[in-house]
């Protein structure tokens, strides 16, 4: 049986999991709500993150504009999706909500604008 330990990123309680998994059985202990067994099962199958970052703006009142994944990306494939963008630009304005650019590192999701840039004067 194999174990590991986890801090819950789900909530400000960050509760601290043991994660047992024995064959096909995989048993999470230590968490305070449904949450954090669902991120303790899928932490050890298949760990997903959401990037944030920041994206250079031309023309804009701000040179940056703060960017996050629209979804949770794989956990190895975030190096690939940092890259992209910090080759990436975008000309102001920005708006909230505004698809930089779609399936980053090959993941199928987009990156999002998380502040509007207006143009500069």
């Amino acid at each position: 049986m194999k174990e590991r330990e986890f801090i819950c990123i789900c909530c400000p309680l960050g509760c601290p999991l043991t994660v047992q998994i024995e064959e096909e059985t995989i048993t999470v202990t230590g968490n305070s709500c449904k949450r954090g067994e669902e991120y303790g099962k899928k932490e050890v199958t298949n760990p997903t993150r959401t990037v944030t970052s920041t994206i250079r703006v031309n023309g804009g009142e701000l040179p940056m504009v703060p960017v996050k994944t629209k979804e949770d990306i794989p956990k190895d494939k975030i190096t690939a999706c940092m890259e992209e963008i910090r080759k990436a630009r975008v000309a102001a304005p920005v708006s909230i909500g505004e698809v930089i650019f779609e399936d980053c590192a090959g993941t199928g999701v987009s990156i999002l604008a998380t502040r509007a840039v207006k143009k500069q004067n």
